[in-house]
Order: C-alpha cells, then structure tokens, then sequence
C-alpha cells in the first residue's frame, strides 16, 4: 500500500506558478493551464503527494477555462471544504493527503454523470498516461481509465 504525504522534497521544486497554488489556495489564469486541452488517457495526481486524484475518462469540456471532471477517482484523496473567500461560498476541493490546493467543485456539471464539475488547476497536478502508469505505482486504477487512441 502506497503512502502518501506532502513532500518537502516535491514543494522544493515547484514553479512559482504551481507553488502559489497549491501551497497558497491560488488560482492560475482561466484557459492558460498546461493540462487544459489533454486528451490522453490516464491519471491525474496531486503533483506534492502522487496521491492520484482524477481519470481522464472523467474529464470534459466545460468551458470555463480549467480542466474539469465529474468525479475523482479515488473519493477519499478528495477533500471537500467550505470556502468563504471573496464574498461568496465556494467548496473548495484539497488532497486528502498532501493538503494540496486543487480548485473547487460546483453543482453544474453534467447530470447524465453526477451533476459536479470539479474545476481544477493544472498546476497543481501531474499527468500519468496510460502506458506509464504501471511502472509509476498507479496499475489499480488501470481499469478507471478510458483508452482514447
């Protein structure tokens, strides 16, 4: 059984970009996430812990300028808080483990898969494709992913 914590080591090596938001609750700008357009198959992980996170067969177009997926792959690595920040409120979404800011989580995303829209920024994950995701640790979650090619 893999263990997952935040890292010192991880956090030392984080961009400025990916710092701020994970360590700091940011938020990069709408539509300038490098994960945004990915449409490989495989996992996404907290990039502090590796503790994964989301399956790119959970992911959609949303439009709202964030990656977005309608469920996590794994529910106990998901922490769901409220968040009152700039006048109004918010849930906002961390991993369980590395404390990691993700995003937050909204009651409008598709309702033929659950209604939520996970709204996540991309730096503060890490993308596993498919044919990786064995060597990496991640093969239980094998049968979560949706082949795309």
């Amino acid at each position: 059984m893999t263990t997952y914590f935040k890292d010192p080591k991880a956090i030392a090596t984080l961009s400025k970009e990916e710092f701020h938001v994970t360590q700091n609750s940011g938020t990069e700008r709408p539509g300038t996430g490098k994960l945004l357009y990915n449409k490989e198959a495989g996992i996404y992980v907290d990039i502090v812990s590796g503790e994964p996170l989301f399956a790119s067969s959970d992911k959609y177009e949303s439009g709202c300028g964030w990656p977005s997926f309608t469920k996590p792959i794994e529910p106990a690595h998901v922490s769901e808080l409220e968040d009152r920040a700039l006048g109004m409120i918010r849930t906002e979404v961390r991993s369980t483990h590395g404390d990691s800011h993700l995003g937050h989580v909204f009651p409008d995303g598709p309702r033929d898969r659950g209604g939520l829209r996970y709204c996540i920024n991309s730096a503060s994950l890490r993308f596993v494709p498919l044919a990786e995701m064995e060597a990496e640790g991640y093969g239980a979650y094998i049968d979560q992913v949706e082949d795309r090619s």
